[in-house]
């Protein structure tokens, strides 16, 4: 493991892999009565979220809780950022008060890797969405989410995704977790298929390790995965398509494109859903469809990555420590 997570293209399929199995590991930790491990106790990690979140905000507090780091949470709203403060002075505001670890949503891609290489602040940054441009520990939620699905929780550590085949459908061109997915599952061997009109597919796209796809119906059969993307039109300054109607009805699933797909294959989306644009509401509610899985499991990868990152470079995931939390803990 590298000091910061950054990119899903840094992380080797050894990283993931490892990654993956520790979540393994942490995710017992929700079935215990009190949720907690003492891992990180006396360590300050500081969520600093530029941009509106829900599900990944308080799955980074959740994490940071349950390892029982001091957590600070920081949004732009209310702050000195919408006086005009800088990236830069925000930062060291926070080396000030020896932060261990920064969590950083930003609206401008590459805001992460300049707050981790610029000598601003020690302390190790994990990229919490930057943009258009990645969001990692997203793509890691979702493939553990499809390792448990499609290979097996009792599979044993050191699995990939080897061989399955997986579809991203809709909004690719502004998609940080279409990148990040097309990077990680890449390197966990899975085969990668881009379903959008050829308006939201980004220039370069071709060059990416994967295939490109108009047609969401030929590809349906073969997908052992679909995950399905929020049109972004906070992002968007033009008209990419006729109508939502005409998006709906050429790259929408519904029930019957449902039943198209094999019968282990499973139904993703990162969230937020707009029920009857890009998923109608029968297929959101399936017991095929994994998207309040996959908030749960963003838990537990969080989890992992904050213990791999601030607990030692150099852990195995069988060596995540099984501790029964004292009284003093469950506060």
């Amino acid at each position: 493991m590298q000091r910061h997570l950054i990119s899903a293209a840094d992380l080797t399929r050894d990283d993931a892999v490892l990654i993956l199995d520790t979540a393994e590991e942490m995710a017992r930790v929700a079935d215990r009565p009190i949720k907690k491990l003492p891992t990180l106790r006396g360590r300050t990690v500081v969520n600093l979220f530029f941009e509106d979140s829900t599900r990944t905000r308080i799955s980074f507090e959740a994490a940071e809780k349950r390892l029982s780091a001091d957590v600070i949470n920081f949004t732009a709203k209310g702050s000195s950022v919408s006086k005009g403060e800088s990236l830069k002075d925000t930062a060291q505001t926070l080396e000030a008060m020896g932060v261990d670890a920064v969590v950083i949503r930003h609206g401008a891609s590459g805001a992460p890797y300049t707050l981790a290489n610029s000598g601003w602040i020690d302390a190790a940054v994990i990229n919490a969405g930057d943009g258009t441009h990645q969001h990692p520990t997203q793509a890691l939620l979702d493939a553990f989410t499809m390792r448990r699905r499609l290979v097996g929780r009792d599979a044993g550590t050191g699995q990939d995704l080897s061989g399955k085949r997986i579809t991203l459908v809709g909004d690719v061109l502004h998609s940080r977790v279409a990148r990040s997915n097309v990077d990680l599952l890449h390197t966990l061997g899975a085969e990668v298929t881009l379903v959008a009109p050829p308006t939201l597919l980004p220039v370069g796209v071709g060059a990416w390790p994967c295939q490109i796809s108009y047609d969401l119906d030929s590809t349906l059969p073969k997908s052992d995965a679909v995950m399905m993307l929020r049109v972004q039109r906070e992002r968007m300054n033009a008209a990419f398509f006729p109508t939502e109607r005409e998006y709906s009805r050429r790259y929408g699933l519904d029930g019957d494109r449902m039943a198209r797909l094999p019968e282990h294959a499973v139904v993703m989306h990162p969230g937020p859903m707009v029920r009857g644009m890009e998923i109608t509401a029968d297929v959101a509610d399936s017991d095929r469809c994994t998207a309040i899985e996959q908030v749960a499991n963003g838990v537990s990868i969080r989890m992992a990555v904050l213990y791999l990152l601030l607990g030692g470079a150099v852990i195995e995931a069988k060596n995540v420590p099984a501790v029964t939390p004292t009284r003093t803990e469950e506060k």
